[in-house]
């Protein structure tokens, strides 16, 4: 008797007291909340500051944690800088940079960097090379000076170059094994051409043939203060870290003549299909792609929404379409991809075989959709949301701030980018939207590319055109 007296007591206490006494059980809200206004990005103070060698410095001083972060990033020295017989070098360059200077070796560099409460690391990409460092505040400035050695004097020591080539050759190698590397590479080579963005891939034969000699001498050319930005943020003060970067890179000069700028890439490449054999594969990979625009071109802001609401997260069209309508695939994507000379649309999936030509046939649809509707109200709204929600949680640390501004230089965006990124977006309309995604998702334009089986899936890819088979 008194446990179901305790019982009852215990159910009274837990009752939702709006329930009335014949609502059911668990009844739900009629509505969720609404969504609390939009907060902005705060937009730091950045102090600039272009050295006498041509470096340009932007401070970004910030309260929180004695903690400073430092890009410097170079322009004309990535995978597009990369002559046509060593496709993928920039990605060894940059890896090398640390692993030995005129003064120490690998190991010494990781323990002062360490006993700085920090790391010192490179990496490439298309447009450049940058080598980011962080310390404790109070040892910024040794940071900084081992930054400078790091990106100035890398001695490229034999041993480390030969280790640098024998895993790079081992990750190539499972790399090919790979349909989704074998369907890029197939892509931005018919998108790009001849232009060095289709050609960013490493080879067998680029790997083997780079030499210590070769690594210095294009270092020797790549990098240079013209062409160089260093971003420093952090609790440091703007004319403290002004000082720093004069002491570790003023009197830094250019050897020799600059490398000639990278060619715009074309804008009007034919469309092409490709199958690329994989026997027995019981999948298909399939990207569709066609050259697109620079990240500083007119149409890039509505570019960037239309390929969020078409393909840029969970609740996009195309993943909701092939993924959660149609059982086709785990996660499908499409969207912009931009870079300093030009760009690429990109979408893309892992599906079953026997879909595989259903997959085209619903991605060209939505291809169509979004550049003949305009998109609804609540879908404008939802991803605006996501857009600009995303990039204030990505950039609400300092490293990140530090990062996404070398980003934005090197494919020519302006500091004050940072800020207006969100506010830009905001302000795009259905019709903006419906006029770059009619312009640059044409289906017409796209070139497909199919990683999988010739005989599982050739007859289904007929009505998309005459495929090249190959091996590659």
């Amino acid at each position: 008797m008194h446990k179901l007296m305790l019982a009852m007591a215990v159910a009274a206490v837990f009752a939702h007291p709006a329930q009335a006494a014949d609502a059911p059980a668990g009844a739900m809200p009629a509505a969720m909340p609404a969504y609390a206004k939009d907060k902005p990005l705060p937009v730091p103070h950045i102090g600039k500051k272009t050295l006498a060698n041509g470096l340009q410095v932007w401070i970004v001083p910030r309260s929180g944690i004695p903690r400073v972060d430092m890009v410097l990033a170079v322009r004309g020295a990535g995978l597009a800088a990369d002559e046509p017989g060593h496709p993928g070098f920039a990605d060894l360059l940059a890896n090398l940079l640390n692993e030995g200077t005129a003064k120490r070796d690998s190991r010494a560099i990781a323990e002062a960097a360490q006993g700085m409460g920090g790391s010192v690391a490179a990496g490439a990409g298309a447009d450049g090379i940058t080598v980011q460092a962080s310390s404790l505040a109070s040892q910024a400035g040794p940071m900084m000076a081992l930054l400078a050695e790091v990106a100035r004097t890398p001695s490229f020591p034999a041993n480390e170059v030969a280790l640098a080539k024998a895993n790079a050759l081992q990750g190539l190698r499972v790399a090919e094994t790979q349909p989704r590397f074998r369907a890029e590479r197939a892509l931005n080579e018919a998108m790009y051409g001849d232009h060095p963005y289709g050609h960013m891939t490493p080879t067998a034969e680029a790997i083997e043939s780079t030499t210590g000699d070769l690594l210095r001498a294009e270092h020797a050319k790549r990098f240079r203060p013209d062409r160089a930005l260093l971003v420093i943020a952090g609790r440091i003060k703007e004319a403290d870290a002004l000082k720093l970067a004069q002491e570790a890179f003023g009197d830094w000069k250019a050897s020799g003549p600059a490398p000639a700028e990278v060619p715009k890439a074309g804008a009007a490449a034919q469309p092409a299909r490709v199958l690329l054999e994989r026997a027995n594969s019981v999948q298909s990979t399939i990207r569709l792609g066609s050259p697109g625009i620079a990240a500083t071109a007119a149409d890039q802001i509505p570019l960037r929404l239309a390929s969020t609401i078409l393909g840029g997260g969970f609740s996009s069209r195309v993943n909701i379409k092939l993924r959660e309508e149609k059982g086709y695939t785990y996660g499908a994507s499409a969207g912009a991809r931009l870079l300093r000379d030009g760009g690429s649309i990109v979408g893309g999936a892992d599906v079953r075989n026997e879909v595989t030509g259903a997959a085209l046939t619903e991605y060209f649809n939505e291809y169509k959709r979004i550049g003949a509707d305009l998109v609804a109200p609540d879908e404008m709204r939802m991803h605006k949301r996501y857009v600009a929600g995303g990039y204030l949680l990505s950039n609400q640390m300092q490293r990140a701030v530090a990062g996404t501004l070398a980003s934005n230089w090197l494919v020519g965006l302006p500091a004050e980018f940072l800020g207006e990124y969100v506010p830009l977006i905001e302000k795009t309309t259905p019709e903006q939207v419906r006029d770059v995604a009619k312009k640059y998702f044409a289906p017409e334009r796209q070139t497909i590319v199919v990683v999988g089986d010739a005989k599982a899936v050739g007859e289904q890819l007929k009505p998309f055109g005459a495929f090249t088979v190959t091996d590659r």
